[in-house]
């Protein structure tokens, strides 16, 4: 069993009105040996960040708005080696601190992910919410052509040296989305840990399902553009093509009949040729991602191999 020192370790804790859960969420993180607890507070006015305080733990009062820049302006000013990041909700329990840093002390990952999916509290996921879930965890991998299984769990752990390699900007629930983004860009090593997700007992969830899921579809899709070049632009081309093609039959059925469709001849052309020039796009875009992907790997090697004679 690998090592844990638990005074290297800063734990997150993003918080908005969470007054009926963040005492017992601290007090479980320090039953576990966790007292190095940050509070990054959305402006609460039920009293969360008062209560955080009188239990021992820093308080950051975040300068922007949204839940993803709690997390930004939070990571800037953390300089522990190690993070582990939970919702203040109550959702997260505290008993799998140790199970999801692990990994990092062990040096088999940069970042952790908590698979709430693999088992939860009877109500904790609606039938919509599981859905939804599967369908952007599915999404992601066709994007990024790597599946991650709970691409949007906010139970996290990251060593200092992976967040300093990211570079985020999302302000809001997508924060999640991205981070699991960066990873795949720049090519970090990940590990999926099992947890248990709870149902909220405290005030209702912030997230609108429809609404926020928009959002980190058309994040997915952003960040896709990124990391899998080939799948988007590839996409894109063979629908333009096969559109063009279908109209081609069409257009020689036609002649056959002797019926021209000089308009719509020169639309299958433009159809066919476009869809080729972008699928090649995405063949050359994903040629320069994976060199781009080799120079960061050689560029980790060195810094490694720098830091090793450093120690000599």
């Amino acid at each position: 069993m690998t090592e844990i020192n638990r005074d290297l370790v800063c734990v997150l804790l993003p918080t908005l009105n969470e007054k009926d859960t963040i005492g017992p969420v601290i007090e479980g993180l320090k039953a576990q040996g966790y007292h190095n607890i940050l509070v990054a507070d959305g402006r609460s006015t039920d009293g969360t960040a008062e209560i955080a305080e009188s239990l021992g733990a820093k308080v950051f009062v975040q300068q922007g708005k949204g839940k993803g820049r709690a997390m930004i302006e939070a990571f800037s000013i953390i300089e522990e080696p190690y993070v582990l990041m939970l919702d203040g909700d109550g959702t997260n329990p505290p008993e799998f601190a140790d199970a999801m840093v692990e990994p990092l002390f062990a040096g088999r990952a940069d970042h952790v992910i908590g698979n709430r999916l693999a088992d939860y509290e009877e109500g904790a996921l609606t039938r919509l919410n599981r859905f939804g879930n599967d369908v952007m965890n599915r999404m992601f991998k066709w994007a990024h052509g790597v599946y991650m299984t709970d691409i949007l769990s906010g139970y996290r752990a990251f060593t200092k040296d992976s967040l300093e390699q990211m570079h985020l900007t999302e302000s809001g629930f997508e924060i999640e989305t991205e981070i699991s983004s960066e990873v795949v860009h720049h090519n970090l090593r990940f590990e999926v840990v099992p947890t248990y997700y709870k149902k909220r007992p405290g005030s209702p969830t912030k997230l609108n399902p429809i609404k926020d899921g928009a959002k980190i579809i058309l994040a997915i899709n952003k960040y896709g553009k990124m990391n899998n070049p080939m799948f988007h632009f590839g996409t894109i081309g063979v629908i333009l093509s096969l559109i063009g093609f279908v109209c081609g039959l069409y257009v020689v059925y036609e002649w056959f009949q002797g019926i021209e469709h000089l308009p719509l001849t020169i639309l299958t052309m433009l159809l066919i040729v476009t869809g080729i020039l972008v699928f090649m796009m995405g063949l050359l875009s994903d040629m320069m991602v994976a060199y781009h992907r080799e120079e960061i790997r050689e560029l980790s090697l060195l810094k490694a191999e720098i830091e090793e004679l450093k120690k000599k």
